[in-house]
């Protein structure tokens, strides 16, 4: 790891003020969660399906601690990327405070205007709607986040999965709220990550995927400090795989702005540190019943689109995977939801399970895919974060982190 990065992480692993340090009783938290977990057609019930409620379990035991120490809890989390200042009924999270309310065995009323209501009573919960749906969340308003920060006497950010964004829930709130501190679920992974990077057991493979190639490009620069092999899959592959002189076909590709950063990460990284896919997956659309076909890099006619790792890709990755000390992945290798194009994903799923390597796994879609699968019981330790997950293994500089820190430091 370089120098520079060195000092990043050693700065982000200082662990900020935890919730239970503090007196809870009949205080008012608002707890930023990351419940942004995947959905699936509408089921009997008219709502969207969950189809993975891992982040929804993680942050239970919290909320139920909180609770029982007589708070009055207030929970705010984003769900997709909707139009900010828009209700999208397709993106409330009317599933989710359903979910987390069976879970809980409790009531968790869903609040569209609770930064105007009055706060639940001790004891109690509420859910505010997708943040999203407010303008300037994403932009981190000083206004926004001022008007957050005032229905609050503690500030809880326990959402580690977007713990790298500089986001009004989780920056801007943090300069205005009376006290701020950590949740459980950030906690334990600052202090899980943070295990990871002061001693990986070599050869450490990191496996990239997903289709989000702008924000993978500069973590993965980061990362050639930190890994012996970087295994890529999906969005970065198909980045990489046209950078590298290939023929993609119909693959959606990065912006061409993005081109010089795709090429200099190949320039930058040893021989044979990227591992790229030896053979593909495509199709010409994504469909149960389409039609697929296996080809080399290169070989993908300009009507398909590379969907999968092929076969021989996915057997190099269980071996390189199986003689690995630390293995760290986030992201999918193909798209796994259909069923033709799931046996990359599938195959790095089975063989992180059945490897004897501490492994660490991040990232909604790939949560999902290991539910899917199976294999999550044998899992080192399962982030919720996917982004913040590898920004924070690259030793990447994350706003929200930063603020909680200079919080503590300010009222110690």
């Amino acid at each position: 790891m370089r120098h520079d990065q060195r000092a990043v992480v050693s700065a982000m692993q200082q662990q900020p003020v935890e919730v239970f340090s503090l007196e809870l009783q009949q205080r008012r938290l608002l707890v930023r969660v990351d419940m942004n977990v995947p959905l699936q057609q509408r089921g009997a019930a008219g709502l969207p399906e969950i189809r993975d409620a891992t982040r929804i379990t993680a942050c239970v035991p919290g909320i139920t601690r909180m609770l029982s120490a007589g708070a009055a809890v207030t929970l705010i989390s984003h769900l997709g990327r909707p139009a900010a200042g828009h209700w999208d009924a397709e993106l409330s999270l009317a599933p989710v405070a359903q979910h987390l309310a069976e879970q809980l065995q409790v009531e968790v009323p869903l609040c569209a205007d609770w930064l105007e209501s009055a706060a639940p009573a001790p004891g109690c919960i509420t859910m505010g709607e997708n943040l999203r749906f407010l303008p300037g969340e994403t932009e981190d308003d000083e206004a926004l986040a001022m008007r957050m920060a005032a229905v609050c006497d503690v500030y809880v950010n326990d959402a580690f999965a977007v713990s790298h964004r500089a986001h009004a829930s989780v920056c801007g709130v943090v300069r205005h709220a009376p006290m701020a501190c950590a949740g459980p679920v950030l906690s334990g992974e600052l202090r899980q990550l943070s295990r990871l990077l002061e001693a990986p057991v070599p050869p450490v493979v990191v496996v990239v995927g997903g289709a989000k190639v702008d924000t993978r490009l500069p973590v993965l620069q980061r990362l050639l400090g930190l890994a012996d092999h970087i295994v890529v899959g999906g969005g970065i592959a198909n980045a990489l795989l046209h950078a590298a002189g290939h023929n993609t076909g119909a693959s959606p590709l990065p912006e061409p702005s993005l081109a010089g950063s795709v090429r200099q990460l190949l320039q930058q990284a040893r021989p044979g540190q990227i591992v790229l896919p030896v053979d593909l997956v495509c199709a010409t659309r994504i469909a149960a019943d389409a039609d697929t076909r296996v080809c080399a890099p290169g070989e993908v006619s300009a009507a398909e689109s590379i969907l999968d790792l092929g076969p021989a890709t996915a057997q190099q990755l269980q071996s390189l995977l199986a003689s690995a000390g630390t293995i760290v992945w986030s992201g999918p290798m193909g798209v796994f939801e259909c069923a033709p194009f799931a046996a990359g994903t599938r195959a790095v799923a089975e063989a992180t399970a059945a490897a004897a390597a501490y492994s660490v796994v991040g990232g909604g879609d790939t949560l999902a895919a290991l539910a899917a699968f199976g294999g999550a019981e044998d899992i080192s330790f399962c982030s919720t974060g996917g982004g913040a997950f590898l920004a924070f293994l690259a030793g990447q500089l994350m706003p929200p982190l930063e603020a909680l820190n200079h919080h503590s430091a300010q009222r110690s």
